[in-house]
């Protein structure tokens, strides 16, 4: 037999030889969980499960236990039973892309939720991205105008910087993440509102962004209601989008409200699946995934474009030690906390700078400007710290330069902080706005 009939043969063998199943039943279903048994599909798998009056669920595999698969279902399992047909339709997860996604509301399939036709997309990738070398990245070294007076002046952000909005419920978030949408200089933005409210989808878009902001945006959204595998696609696929613009150049807003709904998902995942709770019954596989979210944003490769990350973060029950505080705090490049006393005094937006740090600021500002802004936030806090000796009259005038002076220019500090939110505030008049407020 010579080499070529080799070959043949060899090939023939291949094909004939039995390979792994693309098709399986349904054996067991607790929970949102499906157990499958007879098919053999990877991690991120897509399957359609055909239920037992006809009707088919969209699934992902999302563990396996044994020769047990274990899937988790798109939607409501209705009509599935045992023996119900599994098989695979996708092995991995890849979503379509293109310019025509701009001024798009999608879900996180990239079906539209607008009413029109589907995006014509020319381009795919896979949801879970390409890491970057942490050396082929860029500096962050360009100032970001947000037209928000507290942060442009005090808590200044660079092109590429990635930062929190942190606060309990009913503070002020979506609206502080509303004016940084309309007021921000981007060429394009990226929103993902995963696992809000419904109404909050219109709002957000019709108040916030508004024709002219939506034309340059991408909406990805997936709400409370749905799947927490779609809830944790619809984050995945809004830093997919960002990349992808990114790549091409462009310097890119990406806002994700909110990030502490995205780790939710996961452990509602985490726990279907066995995994054992840890802090606040949040999986281990939780504390893996926001970091390595996270780390999808920030500067590209030098020469090539960027993508500020802002996340709105959750402290449940005001709770600034919560896990998910923690390492937003630490994976982050800096956060603006927001104060439920101060929101309860009317005062917006309620930030308050005895928490909120910028970690790029330093790199940005001249010596002299990051002198003064340092100075605004030193007397601002000197104040809050004294307050309640100054309010019952023990405090005498005299003993503190520094508190004289801070009680002297209260009315101004707490003016430049407050901030209406229809108003922007540009850069350069913040920061003139600080030097003549400590020249006085």
């Amino acid at each position: 037999m010579n080499a070529f009939d080799v070959e043949v043969d060899r090939l023939v063998q291949a094909l004939q030889a039995p390979g792994p199943s693309r098709c399986g039943v349904v054996t067991r279903l607790v929970g949102l969980r499906l157990e499958t048994s007879g098919l053999v599909a990877s991690l991120g798998a897509c399957c359609e499960v055909t239920g037992i009056d006809g009707r088919t669920v969209d699934a992902e595999v999302v563990g396996f236990q044994g020769e047990h698969l274990l899937l988790m279902p798109f939607t409501e399992p209705q009509g599935i039973g045992p023996g119900s047909r599994v098989r695979v339709t996708g092995t991995s997860a890849r979503a379509a892309l293109g310019r025509s996604l701009l001024g798009r509301v999608i879900d996180a399939r990239g079906r539209p939720l607008d009413g029109r036709p589907p995006p014509q997309c020319t381009d795919t990738g896979d949801l879970h991205g390409d890491s970057l070398n942490p050396m082929e990245r860029g500096p962050i070294r360009e100032v970001l105008d947000v037209g928000v007076r507290a942060i442009n002046g005090l808590l200044t952000m660079g092109r590429g910087q990635r930062i929190g909005l942190v606060a309990g419920s009913g503070v002020g978030k979506s609206v502080l993440l509303g004016m940084m949408t309309r007021h921000t200089e981007a060429e394009i933005v990226v929103i993902g509102l995963v696992g809000e409210r419904g109404r909050e989808v219109q709002a957000f878009i019709n108040e916030s962004l508004g024709p002219e902001g939506l034309a340059k945006s991408v909406v990805v959204a997936a709400p409370a209601n749905v799947s927490p595998v779609l809830r944790l696609k619809a984050a995945q696929l809004t830093h997919l989008i960002a990349e992808y613009f990114r790549d091409q150049g462009r310097h890119v807003l990406m806002l994700v409200d909110s990030l502490t709904r995205v780790a939710h998902a996961q452990r509602e995942i985490g726990l279907a699946i066995g995994e054992p709770p840890t802090a606040k019954g949040y999986p281990p596989s939780v504390f893996a995934l926001l970091p390595t979210l996270i780390e999808r944003g920030g500067p590209g490769r030098r020469g090539h474009g960027s993508i500020t990350s802002v996340y709105t973060v959750l402290a449940e029950g005001d709770d600034g030690n919560d896990p998910i505080v923690d390492i937003a705090r630490a994976s982050l490049d800096g956060q603006v906390m927001l104060s439920r006393r101060l929101a309860d005094a009317s005062h917006y937006p309620a930030i308050d700078l005895m928490g909120s740090i910028s970690r790029a600021m330093p790199q940005l500002l001249a010596p002299e400007e990051l002198e003064r802004a340092n100075r605004f936030r030193r007397l601002w806090t000197l104040y809050q710290q004294s307050q309640d000796l100054i309010q019952v009259g023990a405090y005498e005038s005299g003993s503190n330069r520094d508190l004289d002076q801070a009680i002297k220019l209260r009315p101004a500090l707490e003016a430049y902080l407050r901030q209406d939110m229809h108003a922007p505030a540009p850069y350069p008049e913040c920061r003139e706005a600080i030097k003549r407020l400590l020249s006085t």
